[in-house]
């Protein structure tokens, strides 16, 4: 690791930074570098330019040693700042929770199409950004979550009250605890295979909860659970909405076709991979 001097000037101090995630085998390593400088100190980039040729003070130069050190160690940088951006707002996320996409906006907006005046269910919600995105950006009649995990509905109880919407919460393995019919049921559950699971870049793999990643060998195992008891709870004419692994859409299409749902269609992501699945109930 390279070592640093006792006094370092900001600029100095953030080159540290970058070479260091750089032979950590950090992608992006001067980006993040310059990510957690502006989090330690709580500076943008303007401020930083004024003061780079400032020392930098003693506890704060620990504290980016710190933060550095845990990142060289492929934490990811957003359960370090407890922060990522989703739909333009901004939720808290630790390790009980995947990291919010780019991608699972995808899944929102189209659901936002179909939302207002409705009951929604969103299951597998980890974070909660699914679920609270709705709530503040769409007109649901009512938003529910659900989770297996304690953790992470502690993390999504606080983004829901973080962004000011209602939301109600409800500890339950897929549809066990779940009592009540919804119009739309949205959700992004586990679906990497075993072989993918091996293959994971070190921050997912040993970093973002494996409950909330691994679908089983082929990664279909919760889509059956979920849309095999879905009608059930799903009012005639509702919708519903899952995020899929790229090579998942025709199998989850045909387990839709399969358990009554109709005008099933996949959506795909800006990359231009299949991306979600989804259908209607007679």
């Amino acid at each position: 690791m390279i070592q640093k001097s006792r006094y370092m000037k900001l600029r100095d101090i953030l080159k540290w930074g970058a070479d260091t995630l750089q032979m950590a085998g950090v992608d992006e390593a001067g980006l993040d570098a310059w990510y957690l400088l502006s989090y330690c100190m709580g500076i943008n980039k303007a401020q930083y330019y004024m003061m780079q040729e400032d020392e930098i003070a003693e506890d704060l130069h620990g504290k980016y040693t710190e933060l550095i050190y845990k990142r060289s160690e492929r934490m990811p940088l957003q359960y370090i700042t407890h922060s990522q951006e989703f739909m333009g707002l901004d939720f808290e996320v630790d390790e009980n929770v995947l990291i919010p996409r780019q991608d699972t906006e995808i899944l929102v907006e189209l659901a936002l199409d179909q939302c207002a005046g409705k009951n929604v269910l969103d299951m597998c919600t980890g974070s909660g950004c699914i679920a609270v995105s709705i709530a503040k950006l769409g007109e649901p009649a009512s938003v529910t979550a659900s989770d297996i995990s304690k953790g992470a509905l502690c993390v999504a109880v606080k983004n829901a009250s973080n962004n000011e919407v209602a939301v109600s919460f409800i500890e339950s393995d897929l549809w066990e605890n779940i009592d009540e019919k919804y119009d739309v049921l949205v959700s992004n559950p586990p679906y990497i295979t075993a072989e993918e699971m091996k293959e994971l870049m070190p921050e997912v793999g040993m970093h973002e909860p494996t409950l909330a990643l691994y679908g089983g060998n082929d990664g279909l195992d919760i889509y059956k659970r979920i849309i095999g008891e879905a009608a059930e709870h799903i009012n005639n004419g509702g919708y519903i909405f899952l995020e899929i692994g790229c090579k998942q859409g025709q199998s989850v299409s045909d387990i839709l076709y399969e358990n009554g749902f109709t005008a099933v269609k996949v959506e795909k992501d800006l990359a231009g991979l299949d991306r979600v699945v989804w259908g209607r109930k007679k």
